[in-house]
């Protein structure tokens, strides 16, 4: 009988005190000292059951005055037992004012009583010093400088060259396989040909064309007129194919001395190529024909002739290599 009450009353004891079981709260910082501007974290730690409803402080933008919240609460939930848990509520905080500050107990509530956290306090230290006199503006933290990114700019390079390497490889697959082609060609630079070749070349194709014979004399004379002046440039190192024909024939007078033939053939194309360009003059074949010929003899009594034997010179050498 004795037993049986001594063990009731145990019960009935340890009934109470789990009826009567409070929660419990641990405040704490990530760190007491703090730079300037820099940032902390608050955690409030509470251990509770797991159906129990703890009413905890609502802070606005500041934990204390001074003390700013930069992020709102963040919570997280452990599981310590089937019964009870733990609830994280951390604040993220900052301070601009060089100064020690106080950290009060805050009270958690559930049910009818109160749990008050432990008292903290943060010093926040200025990190160097500000010369007030200069009156000049200065930062609160200096610059930061991120680390360059090496192995970012190591793989840009392994894609150009494995992309260069790809190029490369199509290129030999199409130039040897497809095209059949060899991979490198020698280019062997030709030097240009004198200026009478090339005028002279114009000339018969002029000649063969026959414009004047089908009615097409403006065509004629500026497809006449410009070979000439192309000529002229490069002969004589005048601007031919900016310049108007009164202006040619000026700049060329001192050919009227040892080329007279060549000054007055000269003459008579830029004269009625400009009647029939700008009079709308309708010359005769005989004149038409004359004009051409006195194109031949302009080229052929001003070109230069070490130019011709340049070329028969470079003639001979191209048979001579093709003869060995």
């Amino acid at each position: 009988m004795r037993n049986f009450l001594l063990t009731g009353i145990i019960s009935s004891l340890i009934a109470i005190n789990l009826n009567a079981q409070k929660i419990t709260v641990d405040a704490r910082l990530d760190s007491t000292v703090l730079w300037l501007g820099d940032q902390v974290h608050l955690t409030f730690e509470v251990t509770q059951e797991k159906n129990q409803k703890v009413m905890v402080p609502l802070f606005s933008d500041t934990i204390v005055n001074g003390l700013e919240i930069v992020e709102p609460v963040k919570r997280d939930t452990v599981k310590i037992n089937d019964n009870s848990i733990k609830v994280n509520h951390r604040y993220l905080l900052t301070s601009f004012e060089d100064t020690l500050y106080y950290i009060p107990s805050f009270p958690f509530i559930v049910e009818k009583d109160t749990v008050w956290s432990k008292s903290l306090s943060l010093k926040v230290i200025q990190p160097f010093q500000i010369d007030t006199a200069s009156h000049q503006i200065a930062d609160i933290k200096p610059v930061f400088q991120p680390k360059y990114d090496w192995s970012g700019l190591i793989k840009k390079i392994l894609l150009v060259l494995i992309f260069a390497v790809l190029l490369s490889l199509i290129y030999f697959f199409v130039r040897k396989y497809i095209q059949k082609k060899p991979i490198l060609e020698s280019v062997s630079k030709e030097p240009p040909l004198p200026p009478h070749i090339i005028a002279l070349n114009l000339l018969d194709n002029i000649r063969n064309e026959k414009l004047w014979q089908k009615g097409k004399y403006k065509e004629y004379y500026s497809e006449l007129t410009e070979v000439l002046r192309a000529y002229i440039e490069r002969r004589f190192q005048i601007k031919g194919l900016e310049m108007t024909s009164s202006e040619i024939l000026d700049s060329l007078k001192t050919l009227q001395k040892e080329h007279k033939t060549a000054y007055e053939a000269l003459y008579q194309i830029l004269q009625l190529a400009d009647l029939v360009k700008f009079a709308k003059w309708i010359p005769t074949d005989e004149e038409s024909l004359l004009s051409l010929n006195n194109a031949y003899t302009f080229v052929n009594e001003t070109k230069i002739e070490e130019e011709k034997t340049l070329i028969d010179d470079q003639e001979k050498e191209k048979q001579e290599g093709q003869v060995s």
